[in-house]
């Protein structure tokens, strides 16, 4: 991921991650920045450099670009948080807790998510549980 300080967009390489949810708006929509073509996975797609001494995989790494504005926000979290189940094997509706729950600031709203999943897990989590929220606080110049 790269966030330029002097442009209102985020730039995405995918190599299988889950998608990050950009939180938008007052009433804080979520959007799924899936990338259209996603890259192999770290450490598959890079081959020796060629004779030339330039990176033969250089290209399988395209970054997306995405819009992130002034007041925006992304969540990013591990598969562990978008994969977890409840007891009838429901996966965790991520997106419309999110929504829910998006008037909090960034640390609030990583702490309530955590709770939730593992209370919609019955505290039985499978895999591990990561999340991060970052907010563009100014506007790119």
């Amino acid at each position: 991921m790269d966030i330029p300080d002097d442009e209102p967009v985020v730039r995405l390489i995918s190599c299988g991650h889950p998608p990050p949810l950009l939180l938008r708006g007052p009433a804080r929509t979520a959007l799924a920045l899936t990338v259209p073509e996603p890259s192999p996975p770290l450490g598959l797609g890079v081959w020796p450099a060629d004779a030339h001494g330039t990176d033969s995989a250089a290209g399988c790494y395209a970054p997306a670009t995405f819009p992130f504005e002034h007041g925006d926000r992304l969540l990013l979290y591990t598969d562990g948080v978008s994969e977890a189940r409840n007891a009838d094997g429901d996966f965790y509706p991520l997106a419309e807790r999110a929504t829910a729950w998006a008037d909090k600031a960034p640390g609030p709203l990583v702490e309530r998510l955590a709770a939730d999943v593992r209370a919609y897990a019955g505290g039985r989590l499978n895999d591990d549980l990561a999340m991060i929220v970052l907010q563009r606080d100014r506007t790119a110049s």
